[in-house]
C-alpha cells in the first residue's frame, strides 16, 4: 500500500518511519511511504505557500496554487491515481469502519493542513475526501495523518503478526471495546488473573471475554452518551 503525504514538515515523519511495525512493513515492502514538500511547489524565491485571508482575521491561510500544483505534480508518479484526504475539522469521523474502508485503496494522499487552514478552492476543485480524527484541535494535520496511517496499515496483510488481531480488538465491531488481557505472572501486588482464563476451558474462557467485552463497552457509553461533540480537530 502506497502514503504520499503532503506537508510542510515532512522531518516530522522520519522517527515515525523507522521504528516498530511499520519499520518491517516498510522494510518487507508491504508499506510505501512517500513525502512532499509543498514548498517545492511554490514560486518566489521564498517558496510562499501561506498569505493572509481575504476580508481580515487571524493568522495565514494555506493557497491554492501550490497545493493543487502539488497533488497535480505527484498523482502520475503512480498508476493508481489514489485518494487524495484532506485532514480536517470538518471531516467525516475517523472510525475503524472508515479505517477498514480506507484500507481496500491501494494508495492514499494525506494532505496536511497548517495555520488557519486551507483555501476553499482547494476544497471546492480538488474534492478531497475530509477525515477528522476527534473533536479537538492539533497544530497540524501531520499527527492525525500519522493516526490514519497506524490505523490503516494494521488491515494490510501481512503488517501484523497474528492477523486475527485485527478482528479481536477493540471497535472490529462497531462501539465495541476489546475485553481485558492478562499475562504472567498469575498474582501481582494482590491482583489475581480471573480464574476463567486459566481453566483450559476454550467456551469458558470464550464467555467470559464476551462479557468483560460488553461491561467495558457499556461503562465508558453510560458516562458519555449525553455528551456532546466540540471544537474542530486536527490542522489549523
Amino acid at each position: 500500500m502506497r502514503f504520499d503525504v503532503l506537508t510542510l514538515f515532512p522531518d516530522i515523519f522520519q522517527g515515525y518511519r523507522t521504528q516498530s511495525l511499520l519499520k518491517l512493513a516498510i522494510d518487507a515492502g508491504l508499506v510505501r511511504i512517500h513525502l512532499w514538500n509543498l514548498r517545492d511547489w511554490a514560486k518566489g524565491k521564498h517558496h510562499t505557500v501561506d498569505d493572509r485571508p481575504f476580508g481580515g482575521g487571524p493568522g495565514m491561510v494555506l493557497m491554492a496554487e501550490p497545493v493543487f500544483a502539488a497533488v497535480e505534480g505527484i498523482r502520475p508518479l503512480d498508476p493508481d491515481p489514489g485518494l487524495l484526504i484532506l485532514l480536517t475539522p470538518g471531516g467525516q469521523r475517523l472510525t475503524q469502519a472508515v479505517v477498514k474502508e480506507l484500507a481496500g485503496h491501494r494508495r492514499l494522499i494525506l494532505l496536511c493542513g497548517r495555520y488557519e487552514g486551507f483555501d476553499e478552492r482547494i476544497r471546492l476543485g480538488l474534492q478531497p475526501r475530509e477525515i477528522s480524527i476527534g473533536d479537538f484541535v492539533c497544530n497540524g494535520g501531520e499527527v492525525p495523518a500519522m493516526v490514519l496511517i497506524d490505523t490503516v496499515v494494521r488491515y494490510v496483510p501481512g503488517v501484523l503478526g497474528d492477523a486475527g488481531s485485527v478482528t479481536e480488538e477493540s471497535h472490529s465491531e462497531p462501539g465495541k471495546l476489546e475485553y481485558p488481557q492478562y499475562t504472567r505472572p498469575r498474582v501481582f501486588r494482590g491482583m489475581a488473573v480471573p480464574e476463567a482464563l486459566l481453566s483450559g476451558d476454550h467456551a469458558a474462557i470464550a464467555r467470559w471475554r464476551e462479557e468483560q467485552s460488553r461491561n467495558r463497552t457499556a461503562k465508558p457509553r453510560a458516562a458519555t452518551e449525553n455528551t456532546q461533540p466540540i471544537g474542530g480537530n486536527d490542522e489549523e
